[in-house]
């Protein structure tokens, strides 16, 4: 791909996509399905595995649990749940307009951490990979992996928006003033106090993505850029 001036990138979970609804729709299915008992377990499973892996991978704990419930027939319901799940109907209000309102001044792109197969599957089934034109990254630690997002985008600035401080400044430590770093108030870790004590801001924050359309990112250059 040809340099450009500026790209926009875009998490998912919980800047475009309601993930928080997500889980609280998955955690009363489990519930009902296979009880409190074993919900309660899936979820100690899904929280080591995060830990381990350093993102949120569904598909992965229920393969775990799988291993102490082999003969549990009602695994086949959770994951058709999961895979048949509406993820279009938890986009945020705005969040496509938000996408296409940016559009207008430089190519877009989804950044994500997530998994090889539940994370596209999400963002397939959501429509934003109609959105952004199939333009879409996904890594382990996204922070980390700048310099392929620049090899495959290149561009003399870069705008990311994101509900995680803590991802926003790990990116502005690298790219520095070559990154306009958006911060979206939405989900639970944009809400926790600590979080928000423990890191700088960013260079803008907004309370819901649909807020974006009413910014004019045009002066996100390289001359202008905050």
């Amino acid at each position: 791909m040809s340099s450009t001036n500026t790209v926009f990138l875009f998490d998912v979970d919980n800047t475009l996509l309601d993930n928080d609804h997500v889980t609280a729709d998955l955690k009363r299915y489990l519930q009902n399905e296979v009880g409190p008992e074993r919900s309660e377990r899936y979820w100690e499973i899904f929280e080591i595995l995060r830990t381990e892996l350093g993102y949120a991978d569904y598909l992965g704990a229920l393969q775990r649990y799988r291993i102490e419930y082999p003969r549990d027939p009602r695994l086949l319901a959770v994951s058709y749940f999961l895979i048949r799940y509406p993820f279009a109907n938890r986009l945020f209000p705005g969040s496509i307009d938000a996408v296409e309102h940016v559009g207008q001044w430089g190519p877009v792109a989804i950044l994500s951490d997530g998994d090889v197969v539940f994370q596209p599957h999400k963002i397939y089934r959501s429509g934003l990979y109609e959105t952004v034109d199939g333009n879409v990254l996904i890594y382990v630690h996204k922070e980390h992996e700048l310099q392929d997002v620049e090899q495959r985008y290149p561009a003399a600035h870069y705008v990311v928006v994101d509900d995680k401080l803590r991802i926003l400044h790990a990116i502005k430590k690298i790219w520095n003033s070559r990154v306009t770093t958006v911060f979206v108030k939405q989900g639970h870790y944009a809400r926790d106090a600590k979080t928000l004590a423990e890191y700088p801001p960013a260079d803008l924050s907004i309370d819901r993505i649909g807020d974006l359309v009413n910014q004019n990112l045009e002066r996100c250059s390289p001359a202008t850029a905050p």
